[in-house]
């Protein structure tokens, strides 16, 4: 079954809201074995929508859109697939009422425009919208199907978890389960060097790599007729993942590398505290990105002068003196520092030269010391992090806070 992605929306096209829709889209779908082979973006014209949307027809048996379904005349998707189905509009009754209670539940006079959300066409399944006003619907006929999402994320991907994947689940007499191995200190070549023969070879279940900045994530997908067949299936091919990769997976089916420290400082009933220089806070706040983060974290300085790492960190003067803030001696006093003013079982940081300027031949843009702390774990590592990219300021601090991830977990194995 192939589908296509046709996202609505001038603002898309002028590049105001960047489109993560049609990626959280397109993952997900091939988390249910849908093949998405083009995404489209339009503006909200009717003549364009109409072209899209029969080029996409053409070549696709679903095509799911996001946008134009707000209140005002230029939200035009239901009306234009609608009437590519050659179907009346009417009001759907539930809609409106679910609409009209939203603008009770917070307090706002609802305008008349609005009765534009709950018009409908006739025979669709609707999608009740619980985080907003327009509801989503599907259309289906003569072997197409239509479904149209409301364009705000935070409307967006609700909608599709809990009411279009079960509705296109149900184009299957086959379960589809998969398992995410994420995996760190890696790159997606060597992954497929040594995964070659087992990735190739794979139908079922198959094996997928994915790459993003300094991460590779492995797809392991199966059929079957039950959850447990598909899950018999998987399990002996994670193992020979394990088996070859094992020292990079950090996790499986963990959303990221923050959560997986939440999740095993909190297994370990441990706390981490963090002292950042060049990262600017950015560990503190991708671990408190997580729920119950508050469990395992309670600290987190932000020491970007020598001043603060001297008066808050206790870190030395005379190592400040000597070899500098950008040193393995001043990362090793600051991990010191955060976790004895915090009480955390273990202390983290970062400082280093994150450019573009500020660094020297002695000590260029990218290098960076991390350093942990911790009863039973003591240790600086040196990374050089610079790549010659316009973005390697970014780059540089991500792939720090990452560093200091995969060493917490590190420790972690210590207790």
């Amino acid at each position: 079954m192939k589908a296509e992605i046709l996202c609505v929306g001038t603002e898309l096209l002028l590049g105001d809201i960047v489109n993560t829709n049609a990626a959280y889209i397109a993952k997900e779908l091939a988390n249910i074995g849908i093949d998405v082979y083009y995404q489209s973006v339009v503006g909200d014209n009717n003549d364009r929508l109409k072209t899209g949307l029969n080029l996409a027809f053409s070549r696709a048996d679903i095509v799911i859109m996001t946008g134009g379904l707000g209140p005002t005349y230029d939200d035009l998707t239901k009306e234009t697939v609608a009437e590519y189905f050659h179907k009346d509009m009417q009001m759907d009754q539930a809609s409106l009422e679910s609409i009209e209670a939203f603008f009770k539940k917070i307090d706002r006079p609802m305008t008349q425009n609005n009765k534009k959300q709950a018009m409908m066409p006739v025979g669709a399944t609707i999608f009740a919208n619980a985080h907003g006003t327009a509801p989503g619907l599907a259309l289906s006929e003569n072997g197409k199907t239509a479904i149209l999402l409301p364009g705000p994320p935070s409307e967006m991907k609700p909608m599709f978890d809990e009411s279009v994947v079960p509705y296109l689940m149900g184009f299957s007499d086959k379960v589809l389960v998969s398992h995410n191995l994420r995996l760190f200190g890696t790159g997606e070549s060597q992954v497929e060097e040594i995964l070659y023969d087992l990735m190739k070879n794979s139908s079922n279940p198959t094996v997928a790599p994915y790459a993003k900045t300094g991460e590779v994530t492995l797809r392991v997908t199966a059929a079957g007729d039950t959850a447990e067949e598909c899950e018999k299936l998987i399990a002996p091919v994670v193992a020979q993942i394990e088996d070859k990769l094992g020292q990079f997976i950090y996790g499986i089916d963990v959303a990221n590398l923050q959560t997986a420290v939440v999740e095993a400082l909190k297994e370990k009933h441990l706390s981490v505290a963090t002292a950042e220089s060049c990262t600017g806070g950015l560990i503190s706040q991708r671990i408190t990105q997580v729920a119950g983060a508050s469990d395992v974290f309670g600290c987190g300085v932000c020491s970007y002068s020598n001043e603060i790492k001297q008066s808050i960190l206790h870190v030395s003067g005379d190592t400040l003196m000597e070899f500098g803030a950008v040193s393995k001696q001043t990362a090793a006093e600051m991990a010191q520092g955060v976790r004895q003013i915090s009480g955390a079982d273990i202390g983290v940081s970062t400082t280093g030269v994150a450019g573009p300027g500020g660094g020297s031949e002695e000590k260029p843009v990218g290098l960076v010391y991390i350093a942990i702390d911790s009863e039973k774990v003591s240790k600086v590592i040196k990374l050089n992090l610079q790549r010659g990219r316009v973005d390697d300021r970014e780059h540089i601090r991500h792939m720090s806070a990452q560093h200091v991830f995969q060493m917490i977990l590190d420790a972690l194995k210590s207790y």
